[in-house]
């Protein structure tokens, strides 16, 4: 199994946590003598996992431009998770699951599993074909979430919309253009909600399987929201609604 780097504390102090035992080594920047440093360094210790103090320049050396703020980590590959069917099977209350169609950018994708997380989604569910996968950038903008938010990438997005509506979820296209508000959809039922890229929007197939469409009210000049700002204001109207 091919090992990798991870970067960022966030990003590090989450697969430490979760997963230690997939952690080979740390790599921290001699210069760094923070508060931050030493606590990590203490983790590593308390884990039982590798930690290294090393020249700047190594880091640099393995990660280029990355923003690593001074820290890495080798860690083996985070194994596949549950499928859909599997994640589907185990959810416990109302379904609340993030559909992507067309979010290549790894910066929008760790955004949105952070807020998938905060709010207590299940899962983000995207299509294999024009999709991002996990990697560094995902894990350190996602601080922490790509481990604990399920990620399932599927090979065909309009099967999907048809298996989650046989499973009684109903699913709302997010749209610029579409009449009813955010407000206005029911989000207390199992609900997913679909988004697409900022700029190219949902797939024609991908809004014909969607069972309605809602749009974020917007006042100002701005057209369009970026996808992980949209979901999470997907995610938060629904947690409003389904507060007791």
């Amino acid at each position: 199994m091919t090992d990798q780097w991870i970067y960022g504390f966030h990003a590090i102090r989450a697969r430490l946590k979760l997963d230690a035992k997939s952690v080979l080594e740390v790599l921290l920047d001699e210069a760094r003598r923070d508060a931050r440093a030493r606590e990590l360094h203490g983790l590593c210790e308390q884990l039982g996992v590798p930690c290294r103090a090393v020249a700047g320049q190594r880091i640099e050396s393995l990660l280029g431009q990355a923003r690593h703020q001074g820290v890495a980590a080798r860690v083996l590959p985070r194994p596949k998770g549950a499928g859909l069917e599997e994640l589907l099977d185990g959810m416990a209350g109302p379904a609340l699951l993030i559909v992507l169609d067309g979010v290549t950018d790894p910066h929008n994708l760790g955004a949105v599993l952070r807020s998938a997380d905060a709010f207590g989604a299940h899962a983000v569910i995207a299509p294999k074909d024009r999709a991002v996968g996990i990697n560094a950038t995902v894990e350190k903008v996602a601080c922490g979430a790509a481990e604990s938010v399920p990620y399932v990438m599927v090979t065909n997005l309009a099967r999907t919309l048809e298996t989650l509506a046989e499973r009684g979820i109903w699913t709302v296209a997010a749209e610029a253009g579409a009449a009813k508000r955010l407000a206005q959809v029911d989000a207390r039922v199992p609900l997913a909600w679909v988004l697409g890229a900022e700029g190219t929007g949902l797939r024609r197939l991908t809004r014909e399987h969607c069972d309605e469409a809602a749009r974020i009210p917007m006042e100002g000049m701005v057209a369009s929201l970026n996808v992980s700002v949209s979901a999470a204001l997907c995610l938060y109207e629904t947690r409003r609604q389904r507060q007791p």
